[in-house]
């Protein structure tokens, strides 16, 4: 474990500059290696209640306003996991308070036990291929007293008194996913401190069966049949995407197999295709949109006879919903944070106060009963089937061996029933298509508030005012309410597209449906067909180009690219990609940060010999885009539209 014990409570500057400090409050603070920032650790009780002794030092980042004049107020972010750093997200966060930074400041903390804010390091849990229950559990007894000190309660009182030291009025709190729980923990604690508070994805601190997580598999349900429904290509099938993908589970069922795959950097993982892995394509989606596109096409293949779709979701979605850094680096992602905290302040389906192995006796005896009152609870996947995807993303198991709870550091979760829940200006923003943080565990913790507003984004994942979103709509929201204490105009929230599903994969570019012929077009049904797998050869790049973080990745069938980024979107240089097995495809691929609208020029050639040069492009938005394509095959010219991708 990487906490510092000191003494007594000091202020501590970091990366001292020969320039010296800066004053803020009572706070001496250093330029440091982060552009525009302040830095300084605030050395705080470990134990609040003094019950075990020693002391954390706790990390911070403070952005002095730009502006001359004067200052309107305090903007502060906090980060999602739990286990990961705020400051780890520091560009995001600016870029959301970009337009407010002339007359606000900004301090961005790392909470206790994460970055560089004693970053809690159980080796297991950073390096084991595979989290388990028993490594979780020994986790929380390496740490000992220590494993409830890392409570929300306490993270939320040490923000209080960096806020205090700085001399900062009521603030404006932004919280994402599990920081929406830490928002709300510090709102039911310090309501005084809070000019208004942002939750983006958002779920309750308690409520009726939460622990069950109830709102998790409908949503999930939902999040397909609703993308299936608004995309043509998908929806000409019959019944809706859950129906499309039940064969596929069955199949799995009767067969699980060892298989493998290449995620979005490239790397080849192992794994075993069973029903529980394809749980995790479906429930993790990660990454979320290469996942919601391809999943129902690739269910349909697999069932065909053609695996290798699948295979490959499997595997990115393995890979996406293991938090951990490559480098198994506890500053960038504690495991051992997150464990701690899930374990300490959520609710759960057993009593944390039994010992951990009558625990496991009222685990069993839980699912025993959840299995005789809801047995479609996680349909179309059983409870066990459930069970058998990682447990920080099942859930209700993951405490089961954690140690004992201890009285005298209450669960977080219980905060708003202790305190009541303030009146202050709350906005929840929440994605139409998020299954972690859904629409309706938004919506509880606005019930919460009395003055609570929230904004379901259409067509959107989860967190939605930050860069990465599909959209510029919570963003927008999110600076008008800050700026106003009202959302104004969420019409934008409307009008935001749906995702384009991808085509019925094909192993033949024979297979494939022909590119529409356009006046001019002098190539033949063989040439429309090799144009339009040449346009599905690029957008089975888009999903994964959003989520690669390498700079290099894999085709479907063999092939890789390379990707760059910068402020004009993404950029792809395609090596040989093979979507269908019988069409190799090199050149460009360029889109916008998003992969929605793009641009092609691409050089293929077919395994029967025709030679061609495609170039394509398509506008944003959803439903029935077009791509227009152009070029040459085989020497006859090639002017074709078909669906975007």
């Amino acid at each position: 474990m990487a906490t510092h014990f000191l003494p007594v409570a000091t202020l501590l500057c970091v990366a001292m500059a020969p320039q010296g400090t800066n004053k803020v409050g009572q706070v001496g603070l250093a330029p440091c290696a982060v552009r525009g920032a302040l830095c300084a650790r605030l050395a705080r009780p470990l134990d609040p209640t003094g019950r075990v002794a020693g002391m954390i030092d706790v990390y911070f980042e403070y952005y002095p306003a730009r502006g001359a004049g004067p200052k309107r107020g305090t903007l502060v972010a906090t980060e999602g996991g739990p286990g990961y750093p705020a400051t780890g997200s520091r560009d995001e966060y600016l870029a959301l308070f970009e337009p407010l930074r002339r007359d606000h400041d900004v301090v961005i903390m790392d909470n206790r036990g994460t970055g560089k804010s004693g970053a809690v390091n159980c080796r297991k849990l950073q390096t084991m291929p595979l989290l388990t229950i028993a490594d979780i559990g020994a986790c929380g007894i390496s740490l000992g007293l220590h494993a409830p000190l890392y409570s929300t309660n306490y993270a939320a009182d040490d923000l209080e008194a960096i806020l205090k030291a700085l001399g900062t009025g009521a603030i404006d709190l932004y919280g994402d996913s599990y920081g929406s729980f830490f928002a709300q923990v510090f709102a039911v604690r310090h309501p005084e401190r809070l000019r208004s508070v942002v939750l983006d994805g958002a779920y309750p601190l308690d409520g009726p069966d939460l622990a069950w997580y109830p709102t998790y598999a409908p949503a999930m349900r939902d999040k397909f049949n609703r993308a299936c429904e608004r995309a043509p290509i998908c929806a000409i099938n019959p019944g809706s995407s859950i129906e499309h993908i039940r064969p596929a589970l069955a199949r799995l069922r009767a067969h699980a197999f060892a298989a493998k795959g290449f995620d979005v950097d490239g790397i080849l993982r192992r794994f075993t295709a069973n029903p529980a892995m394809l749980a995790v394509v479906l429930f993790g989606s990660a990454p979320p949109l290469a996942t919601l596109r391809d999943a129902d096409a690739a269910a349909r293949a697999y069932v065909a006879g053609d695996d290798a779709p699948l295979m490959r979701l499997m595997a990115e979605s393995s890979a996406g919903v293991d938090s951990r850094d490559v480098t198994h680096d506890p500053e960038q992602f504690s495991a051992g944070l997150a464990a701690a905290v899930t374990c300490q302040d959520t609710p759960q389906i057993f009593d944390m106060a039994l010992a951990p192995a009558q625990r496991l006796l009222a685990r069993d005896r839980a699912f025993e009963s959840r299995r005789h009152l809801a047995p479609d609870a996680f349909a179309p996947f059983t409870l066990d089937e459930y069970r058998g995807m990682p447990p920080d993303y099942v859930f209700l198991e993951e405490c089961v061996t954690w140690p004992s709870a201890d009285a005298g550091h209450p669960a977080a979760y219980r905060q708003g029933a202790v305190h009541g829940f303030p009146k202050i200006p709350l906005l929840v923003i929440s994605g139409e298509l998020d299954n972690m943080t859904t629409v309706a565990d938004g919506a509880a913790a606005a019930a919460q508030f009395p003055r609570a507003h929230q904004v379901v984004l259409a067509n959107s994942f989860h967190v939605n005012a930050l860069p990465h979103a599909r959209s510029r709509c919570g963003v927008s929201i999110t600076q008008q309410f800050i700026r106003t204490l009202d959302p104004g105009d969420t019409a934008c929230a409307l009008r935001v597209a749906p995702v384009r599903l991808a085509p019925s994969f094909a192993t033949s570019y024979r297979e494939v449906n022909p590119a529409t012929a356009l006046a001019g077009n002098a190539v033949d049904q063989r040439g429309l067909r090799i144009a339009a797998a040449a346009l599905a050869s690029a957008g089975d790049l888009l999903g994964r180009l959003v989520a690669n973080t390498s700079g290099m990745g894999v085709g479907l069938r063999g092939g890789e690219f390379t990707l760059r980024r910068d402020a004009n979107g993404l950029h792809a240089s395609l090596m040989r990609i093979r979507w269908a097995a019988d069409l190799e495809v090199s050149g460009t691929l360029d889109v916008d940060s998003h992969a929605d609208a793009g641009a092609m020029v691409l050089k293929v050639r077919s395994g029967d010999g025709v030679n061609a040069r495609v170039l394509g492009s398509w506008p944003g938005g959803g439903g029935k885009t077009l791509s227009k394509l152009s070029g040459m095959v085989d020497g006859r010219t090639l002017l074709a539209e078909a669906p975007a991708p």
